[in-house]
């Protein structure tokens, strides 16, 4: 068993365009991996929202996520869903990654995560009672849990610091970008090639057994319980997006998002 702890932010284009590593990572090790996901809350530092604010059209052209090219509304802050995230971690643990999908998936199409009906929406797709997430975010427990993850992610480890090109926040508070891992003890951080991941967990465990690709896009999305996005499937089976998507239009449902979509069985 390897620990793994995630470094992210729902607001972060570039931790959303890192998801298809994340999933190709869950399914060739599987129980094998421990995860804790950490919120960095990116907002709280000044000009931060006005900069996720202007959109991400480089990253979606370049990693085909299903990111809306355009500017956002307005700058928004991360805050309430990262304590939305957080209060579900302790409250209902086997929703809080839907959670933060969701999350993610909406602000990634123009949703702004300071908007209340946004977080309710996300609760509900996630399978969560949006006034009981409400009452948990509200409370003081949800506020320490959020002032922890700050603070770790502002606490980056030695070896992190040591390539100091892949942290973000002022020069007299480092913190992780998003996204960043620490894997079996060993940092990862910022956006990196899974082989990066897949290397750090080989160093932690050189035994841990490692599951071969899927045989199928059905195998992979029956698997994942949740709408991947082209990207995701062509990076864990190892395929080109084209040849993925050409797989998949004969086997899944697609729903157009941003400048892709996703797949369902």
């Amino acid at each position: 068993m390897v620990d793994v702890e995630l470094f992210t932010d729902p607001a972060c284009p570039f931790a959303f365009s890192a998801e298809p590593a994340r999933w190709r990572l869950r399914w060739h090790y599987g129980a094998g991996l421990r995860w804790r996901t950490t919120m960095i809350v990116l907002t709280r530092e000044p000009g931060e929202a006005q900069k996720l604010a202007e959109g991400a059209p480089g990253l979606q052209s370049r990693y085909g996520m299903p990111i809306d090219p355009r500017p956002y509304a307005r700058p928004a802050s991360s805050e309430p869903a990262c304590r939305a995230f957080v209060a579900a971690r302790r409250h209902a643990p086997d929703r809080a990654e839907a959670l933060l999908r969701r999350l993610r998936v909406r602000a990634m199409l123009g949703g702004l995560l300071d908007d209340p009906a946004l977080i309710d929406a996300a609760a509900a797709d996630a399978g969560l009672d949006p006034a009981a997430l409400s009452a948990w975010s509200a409370s003081d427990d949800a506020a320490a849990a959020l002032e922890a993850d700050a603070a770790a992610a502002r606490d980056p480890l030695p070896a992190a610091r040591a390539l100091d090109h892949k942290l973000g926040g002022p020069r007299d508070q480092r913190r992780y970008t998003a996204p960043s891992y620490v894997i079996g003890g060993l940092a990862v951080p910022g956006f990196n090639a899974v082989e990066a991941y897949e290397a750090a967990v080989a160093n932690a465990a050189p035994d841990l057994p490692r599951r071969p690709r899927p045989e199928s896009a059905g195998e992979l999305l029956a698997w994942a319980g949740e709408p991947l996005a082209t990207a995701e499937v062509a990076l864990v089976m190892a395929r080109s997006i084209d040849d993925a998507r050409e797989e998949l239009r004969q086997t899944a449902r697609f729903e157009p998002a941003g400048a892709d979509g996703y797949w369902t069985p």
